[in-house]
């Protein structure tokens, strides 16, 4: 393939879901639901914090972390934070902000972080004539203020050594490249027998404060 762009499968959810079918694959990826009131209401009352993010998207637009907190409820949006009394309220503003669009509900992961700021890791794998390979493995600082790590939100790139190496421990280096490669690769035969014709894969990944490695969401155009 090369340069081939191979087929795009813009719906995160229907990635999400195919995952989810794998039993090695299935505990790295959050808890994830299409986003209801109903379903809101449960995950924000099982895990208190929520990513919210439209099922077809990129760039980290439209992406808000919703709390539940003892005052009621927040919502941020980049830098911006609004406060809600009752649930109703802050599932009109929600609504009023994603105006129609359908969007994914999935459990906030409290990731490690480098001074304060939130770190992920991009992967991106492409098919070419000899096979699958790796392009790139690097970490995404966010920005100060931010809980998303997008670069063209103004977030730091690192590689994946020194992310893991500030985030972590540089004794979990190899460990934590490993784990996601193993990770990439198995998703990667998922997504390709049930999709056929996917070329490019950039996938997006977490670790949280306990080592944990999750499976944010799988691109079929990275940026």
């Amino acid at each position: 393939m090369g340069g081939h762009q191979g087929r795009q499968l813009a719906s995160k959810w229907a990635k999400t879901a195919a995952l989810l079918s794998h039993p090695d694959i299935a505990p790295h990826i959050p808890p994830t639901s299409i986003l209801t009131a109903e379903n809101l209401r449960s995950m924000l009352d099982t895990h208190q914090t929520v990513v919210v993010k439209p099922v077809v998207g990129a760039g980290g637009h439209g992406v808000m972390r919703v709390v539940r907190n003892p005052r009621g409820y927040a919502y941020t949006y980049y830098a911006q934070t609004r406060h809600f009394h009752s649930f109703a309220a802050l599932v009109g503003a929600l609504n009023k902000r994603r105006r129609g669009k359908a969007y994914l509900i999935q459990k906030g992961i409290r990731l490690a972080t480098v001074g304060n700021r939130p770190i992920d890791y991009r992967v991106k794998y492409v098919k070419t004539e000899n096979g699958w390979v790796y392009r790139a493995i690097v970490g995404r600082i966010a920005k100060p203020g931010l809980f998303v790590t997008n670069l063209c939100r103004g977030g730091t790139l690192v590689t994946s050594a020194q992310g893991i190496s500030r985030s972590l421990s540089p004794s979990l280096v190899a460990e934590k490249k490993a784990k996601m490669r193993e990770l990439t690769v198995l998703a990667t035969g998922v997504l390709e027998a049930k999709y056929p014709g996917i070329g490019q894969l950039g996938f997006d990944y977490g670790i949280d404060k306990q080592g944990m490695i999750w499976i944010f969401e799988v691109n079929t155009r990275p940026q």
